[in-house]
């Protein structure tokens, strides 16, 4: 019998913890799977449908390029795009950027990172949400070869404008003057009246210190 008042906050803690549990074995499987040995490979944060990394993938057939969504039908819609291209360079994840990061085997270094028009989260309470701040950079630098690039595309100015601001005082990433590595038009994209990038590469660090 439900005891009147009682919260059932404890077992949906408890439910949640499962799930994610179960999330990261799964993940080390499939990452187990796709870097069988050290491996540079590009990385899209928020794949979305695959538009983008399918296009940049069968431009570049000699590097291996992973994307993660945290929507599951996403991840669904984009290998079936990879499936359809026959691209054997081209892996896509159900998972949280954070976790991969976490999750992704020593020996798997990131070349280059697309954030391409991430959520902005543009009200300030929520702003925490942000995927492009000081401490998801940090982890990435970690895991990241020491020329890599980030790329990063909004179309809400106010987030590239905290962003740049943030990236003025970061200790691993120096914003630099260079070309759109690869063009492609998302329909996403297509549909923004605007948009702003920034690419920042991976500072050299002092390993004497």
């Amino acid at each position: 019998m439900e005891l009147v008042g009682q919260s059932p906050a404890p077992t949906r803690a408890a439910d949640y913890l499962t799930v994610m549990a179960d999330r990261r074995s799964q993940l080390e499987l499939e990452l187990a799977r796709i870097f069988p040995q050290p491996t540079r490979f590009t990385w899209e944060v928020g794949s979305g449908h695959g538009h983008f990394l399918t296009a940049y993938a069968a431009a570049h057939p000699d590097r291996l390029c992973v994307g993660v969504d945290i929507v599951s039908e996403r991840v669904e819609r984009a290998l079936r795009k990879r499936h359809r291209a026959g691209l054997r360079n081209l892996e896509f994840l159900h998972s949280e950027a954070r976790l991969f990061l976490d999750t992704l085997p020593p020996h798997a270094q990131v070349g280059r990172t697309f954030v391409l028009f991430p959520d902005p989260w543009p009200k300030v309470r929520h702003r925490k949400h942000r995927i492009m701040q000081s401490a998801f950079l940090a982890e990435l630098a970690r895991r990241s070869t020491s020329d890599a690039r980030v790329h990063f595309r909004t179309d809400f100015g106010p987030y590239f404008d905290a962003v740049t601001a943030s990236l003025a005082h970061d200790t691993n990433w120096a914003v630099v003057d260079e070309p759109w590595p690869y063009e492609f038009t998302t329909v996403f994209q297509s549909r923004a009246q605007t948009h702003q990038s920034l690419t920042v590469r991976r500072r050299h660090q002092d390993r004497t210190a």
